[in-house]
């Protein structure tokens, strides 16, 4: 584990959405990193496409990089093109 350092406007953020959500401060940064980091890695992918992933994996018990990946590339490739058509 490392130190991160942030704005404080950020942390201030952090304070906020921690607090209004029922989390720590470092859980919400994990959150928001996560979440960030799969946009990068899936950019096709909307945030509430993401917000399932993340159910997923949590119920299959692996929060890993792996899982997303498989995920990803198993999703129909019809499905890319309904939900890009759909936005």
């Amino acid at each position: 584990m490392g130190i991160v350092k942030i704005s404080n406007l950020m942390h201030d953020n952090l304070r906020t959405a921690s607090d209004a959500l029922s989390r720590s401060i470092n859980a919400q940064a994990e959150h928001w990193m996560r979440i960030g980091m799969l946009s990068e890695l899936h950019p096709d992918l909307c945030h509430g496409e993401i917000c399932q992933l993340l159910m997923r994996a949590r119920q299959a018990g692996d929060e890993s990089l792996a899982f997303f990946t498989q995920e990803c590339a198993a999703a129909p490739a019809g499905a890319k093109a309904t939900r890009k058509a759909a936005r």
